[in-house]
């Protein structure tokens, strides 16, 4: 077996300049307690070795131990905050697919297109790859309930992860704005639901003041441990392409922990001689929800300004205050990357276009595909360029939206006024008599 060499610290750092603080990773701090800059895990590698690594995460493949068998863990020596493998939360997560799109690549104008499907985690999303290290830190620090503010994945990933810690969990969600596919697992699994009337944003605002005034350990983005297993997306997806990074790494942009996970991920892939260049990073936001992209458009670079009503129907990135936008501003900062916003209508028709290529996803994963059709219009992302997209969700976190696309059903309300989306790739069920022969002659057989 292949020898390895361990870190010599990990510690808590923030990412502020002008601050830069370090604390012990066995403290409860989900921000900086000096200026309340977001934290990093971070930490000192003595004298990495890239290629006995390599040969090391392969050989695990092949392994039987629980440990090895998660697509997070395998790769531990990149996130090595856990001394005791017996201390780890997992459900088996990551192990996800990378699969070619070539309707999609030719409704996107493009040679070749790959997705990255983190909907094939356990609970049907890429937060599995956060909760289990989440939630296994929330285990080494002794903690007895977990919390978070969801829009749906989130609350559906912890309450299953808290599960299987045998923990309480705590979901607070905003009232009436779930989609039933990740409500029911929430309740599933055993947690406790607390529907706010509010947006997610006020159900993060609460969340993070009781963590702070009780004993509940906060599993949102904000907490830095959630972000280390995030980044294990970008190395699994590294090692799937032998390595080699491809032009460009499309991801959606809610909360923002996922691109900023991503861009922590590469970063330090590229330090470690893992790879030898960073793809530029694009992050695509709904129009009703994208505060990033307005931060990127102004001038003023000083202020971002939140989004204090937060509109469009990929509820998963429905989110007007993202926590983590320093974080994913260092990403496309390191990357060299962009941002976009897209359509009511462009996210639908490109969820449909995924479908085409018989891999399905939820409506916020499909912006991935309609920002690279306007990167590609607009010159930006050239029609040859190697691009792996990342699928968030799996399609049955939200039927709903689904059906009533095919079935012209699907509507979008923003400021007291109805759009309706059409369906321009509608694959609409048809009615007939239960007669062998008028279905013959549906079939033209």
């Amino acid at each position: 077996m292949p020898t390895t060499t361990n870190p010599t610290t990990a510690q808590l750092r923030c990412i502020e300049d002008h601050c830069r603080a370090t604390f012990a990773i066995t403290e409860r701090l989900y921000t900086c307690p000096n200026c309340q800059g977001l934290l990093d895990v971070a930490y000192e590698f003595d004298k990495p070795l890239a290629d006995e690594w390599k040969a090391l995460f392969k050989a695990r493949r092949t392994s039987d131990a629980e440990v090895d068998r998660s697509g997070v863990w395998r790769f531990r020596e990149l996130l090595p905050f856990v001394n005791d493998t017996a201390n780890i939360v997992t459900l088996n997560e990551g192990n996800t697919p990378i699969y070619t799109a070539p309707r999609s690549a030719e409704y996107a104008a493009l040679d070749h297109l790959r997705f990255k499907h983190q909907g094939m985690n356990p609970t049907g999303s890429f937060k599995d790859n956060g909760m289990t290290t989440g939630l296994t830190q929330a285990k080494i620090l002794g903690a007895k309930a977990v919390a978070c503010a969801s829009t749906g994945n989130t609350s559906a990933s912890m309450a299953a992860y808290a599960a299987r810690a045998g923990m309480r969990g705590v979901v607070f969600i905003p009232a009436r704005q779930i989609a039933y596919g990740k409500l029911s697992q929430s309740l599933e699994y055993g947690s406790l639901v607390v529907e706010i009337e509010g947006n997610f944003d006020d159900a993060m605002k609460l969340v993070r003041d009781l963590a702070e005034e009780t004993e509940l350990y906060l599993l949102n983005s904000i907490n830095p441990f959630r972000l280390e297993g995030q980044k294990a997306i970008a190395i699994e997806m590294l090692e799937q392409l032998h390595w080699l990074a491809p032009d460009w790494l499309v991801v959606p942009g809610g909360n923002l922990g996922n691109s900023s996970a991503i861009g922590k991920g590469l970063f330090e892939m590229r330090e470690l001689g893992l790879i030898d260049r960073l793809p530029r990073l694009a992050v695509i936001q709904a129009e009703g929800a994208s505060p990033l992209y307005e931060f990127m458009q102004s001038d003023d670079k000083t202020i971002f300004h939140p989004f204090a009503h937060p509109a469009t129907l990929a509820t998963a990135i429905k989110i007007g205050k993202p926590v983590s936008w320093k974080k994913a501003l260092r990403a496309l900062a390191w990357t060299n990357g962009v941002v976009e916003r897209v359509s009511e209508q462009e996210i639908a028709d490109a969820k449909a276009m995924i479908g085409r290529d018989g891999i399905g996803c939820e409506p916020a994963s499909a912006t991935t595909l309609a920002g690279i059709k306007k990167l590609v219009a607009a010159g930006v992302i050239k029609s040859d360029a190697n691009i792996v997209a990342v699928l968030t969700g799996n399609v049955m976190k939200d039927p709903t939206y689904s059906i009533h696309y095919h079935t012209d059903q699907l509507t979008f309300n923003e400021a007291d006024a109805e759009q309706i989306i059409k369906g321009n790739f509608a694959n609409k069920g048809v009615r007939v008599a239960a007669d062998k022969q008028a279905i013959r002659r549906l079939l033209e057989l």
